[in-house]
């Protein structure tokens, strides 16, 4: 009996040890996940295949992330909402598709070569009245924001820009969404560098503190998912 309870045990023990991580994602089961879940359309597609020839193309979020942002906002019923790192306007476009008519997005980049990408699709999807870009360093657009009395007016926002920036971003954007909405940040996994204490370069350093101080702030609601290379969820209490 006793043997036959230990066999049981372990069983469970393994079971629980599969059941409470996430299932390794293979290339088949990623193009499994693509082909029943993305509901892709041909400028979205367009846009990834146009970035991706480019050497920095791997700084584009992957399909399953832009729909998934774009169902974030959906869930928010997001009016207004603010984008810190456009690069080719991909993730803007899943976002600004899912904002209503009179929607508005504020998207915050330093790169007229990379928006200017973006910009032509932007255009053709019909969405280009939401988007307002401000090619200036993020931290002075969204202080500016803040000295015109915008704090609390958005409801939404994506972080996905210089990693060392992340803090600063963070509480500018937390300033600015209402209570109740809900701040993306991207990479904070860093390909797993974040868990790897070899790991002291400067941006490694800034999501690791980043991630350890949400961790403890209280003014948010928290969730840390592995959606491409590490995505948190914060939302304002």
């Amino acid at each position: 009996m006793t043997t036959i309870l230990n066999r049981l045990k372990n069983l469970i023990q393994r079971d629980n040890s599969v059941s409470s991580r996430n299932i390794t994602v293979t290339d088949t089961l990623y193009e499994y996940i693509l082909n029943n879940s993305l509901r892709d359309s041909d400028i979205l597609r367009r846009l990834r295949e146009e970035t991706s020839r480019d050497r920095e193309g791997d700084m584009q979020v992957g399909p399953e992330q832009g729909q998934f942002l774009g169902l974030l906002v959906t869930l928010l019923q997001a009016k207004r909402t603010i984008e810190v790192g456009v690069f080719t306007g991909y993730s803007t476009l899943c976002t600004a598709l899912a904002l209503p008519e009179d929607g508005q997005l504020i998207a915050c980049d330093v790169s007229d070569v990379w928006t200017s990408v973006g910009q032509r699709y932007w255009q053709e999807a019909g969405v280009a009245h939401k988007i307002e870009l401000h090619l200036a360093p993020a931290a002075e657009t969204l202080e500016g924001m803040l000295e015109q009395d915008e704090a609390g007016k958005f409801d939404f926002a994506f972080i996905d820009a210089d990693k060392t920036g992340y803090d600063t971003y963070y509480e500018q954007c937390l300033k600015l969404i209402r209570s109740g909405g809900l701040i993306a940040i991207d990479n904070v996994l860093w390909g797993g560098a974040v868990a790897n204490s070899a790991r002291q370069d400067s941006d490694t350093q800034a999501l690791r503190e980043l991630n350890a101080k949400l961790h403890k702030d209280e003014r948010i609601h928290l969730s840390l998912l592995p959606i491409g290379d590490g995505v948190t969820l914060a939302v304002k209490k």
